[in-house]
């Protein structure tokens, strides 16, 4: 009787098992957010600091929200935008983006696969940018620096 107990605890052990083929995040429930934190970590010290730059604000919700682009067994894939400190809630246009790859268990970057000027299309609108007053203020040049003498 011991045996087929034993057994049977064995089976049901071995069926309950997750398969390879889930999230690691199913797996491991922190190591996506951790992965998260990482990745949004790297990427403000990459680009200057908190006191110049801020990441996308997805990259501040659970898990990463729509800034994951992939996360596996083999790890996780992070892309989002930044810009300067309330860059989003100001409406500004971002000024950079990230692409970052995290390992599975979300402790490292792999490696950082683009950080630079924004590349995608696909922008919120933005305000049309602030004009210069007509007549220059103390102190104020409105001149360009670049543009010919009259």
């Amino acid at each position: 009787m011991r045996p087929l107990l034993a057994l049977s605890a064995c089976l049901a052990l071995l069926a309950a098992r997750p398969t390879l083929a889930q999230d690691s995040y199913e797996l491991f429930p922190f190591t996506r957010q951790r992965a998260t934190n990482v990745a949004r970590m790297h990427a403000e010290r990459l680009n200057g600091g908190l006191s110049v730059y801020r990441p996308d604000g997805c990259m501040y919700n659970r898990g990463g929200g729509d800034c994951l682009v992939k996360g596996d067994a083999g790890g996780y894939i992070f892309r989002f935008l930044g810009g300067p400190p309330g860059w989003q809630v100001l409406g500004l246009a971002p000024t950079s983006e990230s692409e970052i790859e995290v390992s599975a268990d979300g402790r490292s970057v792999v490696r950082v696969i683009y950080n630079g000027a924004p590349r995608s299309a696909d922008l919120p609108p933005q305000p049309l940018p602030r004009q210069l007053p007509a007549t220059p203020e103390p102190g104020f040049d409105n001149a360009d620096p670049g543009a010919p003498a009259l």
